[in-house]
């Protein structure tokens, strides 16, 4: 049986949403989207992971080398003195993982959610009065706001995630196939090192590199997704769904997961092994492409129907590669959502940021829509 095409309403979400793909990144995407039919394909010493459950596989039982180049733990590695959690294994990698979930875990998220809630409702103010606000500018303020407060930094919010920008952008070179520009390196370890010295003055906590990369991963994380995901809401009609407070937590959790703000994961393999029947050798590049895992590209975002947890939470990784900070973003979008909806805004303008280090905008003005009446809204 023929599936049915998507309503108009997601097929112009979906269109827009890959805008930030195909402009920025066009031969990797159409490169991905030719062969995501591929479970796992091996393309010289590169191994392209797509189908769900051998993505799985390999981040629960592939042995990964942590530090080797063109992963994101060996791009670490060279611009700080490690100690970076990605960089790290066996028991400094247990140790500071637990150190991050604590930070990051249920109590740590209270702590700081009263903070980035004064910062949404100061920023969204101009949509009371038919004003526009840039969603792109408000993450990079939000980011901004709940690291500094979840590592009792004094910096400047937005010099911090301007920061964190620059030394993610200057960094994915090594992530991604293709030349290096001159001096690349050296820029991304001036940015890392200028991020590292707002975070810590001193430079005298040992945990320097840890802080530095938590920065880099909200920052660059939160500053892709949540314009993305409020997009999704405008041009899909999914407004009603974020204002209910039954259905919202389900809109959360398929949002980011067809927004997978982090599409592609690249890894090493440490040693010879197996994955769906295809056989890796040591110093194989993995590139786990979590997007297709996950049905991004496939499956729209639907409250009613989400995806199952298991496939949805892949964007977070899995198992003991899970990303800590998965609690901190849902709860953040959830805030976002609940505000804007509201509003039910309409996006005015939308730029694709080539620049940076995930795909996102580079501008997303909204404007408030129609609200519902009271009987609606009741």
């Amino acid at each position: 049986m023929t599936p049915l095409p998507p309503p108009p309403p997601v097929r112009t979400a979906r269109r827009r949403d890959r805008r930030v793909y195909t402009r920025a990144r066009p031969l990797l995407f159409a490169l991905l989207a030719l062969t995501r039919t591929r479970p796992v394909l091996r393309c010289g010493r590169s191994v392209l992971v797509q189908d769900e459950s051998a993505y799985r596989e390999a981040l629960l039982h592939v042995p990964l080398d942590r530090t080797a180049p063109g992963t994101t733990g060996g791009a670490v590695r060279r611009l700080t003195d490690g100690g970076s959690l990605f960089d790290q294994s066996d028991g400094e990698h247990r140790a500071a993982r637990r150190a991050v979930a604590q930070l990051l875990g249920t109590a740590g998220v209270e702590r700081v959610r009263p903070v980035w809630r004064r910062t949404l409702t100061e920023a969204l103010t101009p949509l009371e009065a038919h004003g526009t606000v840039d969603l792109v500018d408000l993450a990079r303020l939000l980011s901004g706001v709940t690291v500094c407060a979840l590592l009792d930094s004094p910096a400047d919010p937005r010099a911090v995630a301007a920061a964190a920008a620059r030394a993610a952008a200057a960094a994915v070179r090594e992530h991604l196939p293709g030349p290096r520009l001159p001096h690349t390196g050296r820029r991304a370890a001036a940015a890392s090192a200028r991020l590292e010295g707002l975070l810590d003055p001193d430079r005298s906590g040992p945990d320097t590199a840890l802080r530095a990369m938590l920065a880099v991963a909200a920052v660059n994380t939160t500053v892709a997704a949540l314009p993305r995901a409020a997009a999704w809401c405008a041009d899909a009609g999914l407004w009603e769904q974020a204002a209910d407070d039954r259905l919202r937590p389900a809109l959360v959790s398929e949002l980011l997961r067809v927004t997978a703000a982090s599409p592609l994961l690249p890894r090493a393999v440490a040693a010879d092994t197996v994955l769906a029947g295809h056989a890796l050798r040591a110093g194989d590049r993995l590139v786990l492409v979590a997007r297709h895992a996950a049905r991004a590209h496939s499956d729209p975002p639907d409250a009613l129907h989400p995806a199952p947890p298991a496939r949805s939470r892949l964007v977070f990784g899995a198992g003991p590669h899970a990303c800590p900070g998965a609690g901190l973003a849902r709860a953040q979008l959830d805030d976002v959502l609940r505000l804007l909806a509201a509003h039910r805004p309409r996006v005015v303008t939308a730029r694709v940021d080539r620049r940076a280090a995930l795909p996102g905008w580079r501008t997303l003005i909204v404007r408030a829509g129609v609200r519902p009446t009271a009987t609606e809204a009741a």
